[in-house]
């Protein structure tokens, strides 16, 4: 991953808000990496949350189901 950008992101989906990284590469957008994913997209330093607040999970990594993902953006730093 030496050649690979992380990109801090947050994902809603119906029931959580995701927080973590995912690795793009140099020139590479959020956009260009979700098209060329497939049924899942990897995210590391994860952190999990219950929309009505409460931390599920906390991992190193995590895949996430693009069947239930809503919305996915870049986050403010």
């Amino acid at each position: 991953m030496a050649d690979e950008s992380k990109t801090k992101v947050i994902i809603l989906t119906r029931s959580y808000r995701i927080k973590g990284n995912i690795h793009l590469l140099p020139g590479a957008r959020v956009t260009d990496f979700l098209v060329d994913s497939k049924d899942f997209l990897a995210l590391t330093d994860v952190e999990v949350w219950e929309l009505g607040g409460r931390q599920v999970l906390v991992a190193p990594f995590v895949n996430v189901s693009r069947d239930q993902i809503e919305i996915v953006t870049p986050e403010a730093n």
